[in-house]
């Protein structure tokens, strides 16, 4: 259910929920579809200036010039880390241009058991200042409408590897009950005031866009970011939006967090 390709579990629970619900949904119904985002499309160069790659199979986002946020189950924990490498300042991955810079110290939130269970965000010290926009934490709740998500990730849920080339897509939101109920199917309880429920029959994040932003516009039409990648049913599937930590929440947390990496 995670969204971290690179999670261990990962392949114990997802054997476990295809025995119960079937086979997976054909992303985008379409084995051509493009983007580690399910349904997404390629972001050339520069369009999204603050997103970055985790070595760990991860996105994040640059929420200061030395600070990245990203999903807690990325990480292992708060302490020293000298051990993740990220990539910034392109969108692919290939390209000669890319910046790299490695982790010092990561702060997890102390709240966070698993993805499903909310607190599922963590920030990141870099060892050195990218030099590049940062991402601005949003101001307010979201409220319903659509949202912009992206990552590096697989572009199916049964594909065998993620994509070097960062992908996006448009994802309209999931009322909290209708998604509640779903994923009440599944044994899992959604944590309404931590998460928001978003997707579409065909668009979704998938494994290895884990950690990533969901941004929308703010007051004075800047993007701001809105959300996290953090889990959800496959990817695509009807009926099971994907579902993102949400920033309003976790803001005065997070903020203190950076602070203390500064």
């Amino acid at each position: 259910m995670v969204r971290n390709a690179a999670s261990l579990v990962l392949a114990g629970i997802v054997a476990l929920l295809l025995a119960t619900v079937g086979e997976p949904a054909s992303a985008g119904h379409s084995a051509a579809a493009p983007g580690g985002v399910v349904g997404g499309l390629v972001a050339p160069q520069g369009k999204f200036p603050w997103a970055v790659r985790l070595s760990m199979g991860c996105g994040g986002a640059l929420t200061e010039p030395r600070v990245v946020l990203t999903a807690g189950h990325c990480v292992d924990g708060t302490g020293k880390n000298e051990t993740i490498q990220v990539t910034a300042g392109v969108t692919d991955l290939r390209s000669r241009g890319a910046l790299i810079a490695r982790s010092e110290r990561v702060i997890r939130a102390e709240g966070f058991i698993d993805e499903t269970k909310g607190d599922d965000w963590a920030v990141i010290r870099l060892d050195r200042a990218l030099g590049l926009p940062t991402l601005p934490l949003a101001q307010d709740a979201i409220g319903v409408g659509r949202y912009i998500v992206m990552g590096w990730g697989q572009t199916r849920e049964d594909a065998i590897q993620q994509e070097h080339r960062l992908h996006y897509a448009t994802v309209p939101t999931v009322p909290d009950v209708k998604c509640a109920v779903a994923y009440k199917k599944m044994g899992v309880q959604l944590v309404a005031d931590e998460q928001i429920c978003a997707g579409a029959p065909g668009i979704d994040t998938c494994q290895g866009d884990s950690g990533g932003p969901m941004i929308g516009r703010g007051r004075h039409g800047e993007w701001v970011q809105v959300g996290i990648v953090s889990w959800g049913l496959g990817c695509a599937r009807d009926g099971y939006p994907g579902v993102y930590s949400q920033i309003s929440t976790f803001k005065p947390a997070i903020k203190v967090a950076v602070r203390k990496l500064r």
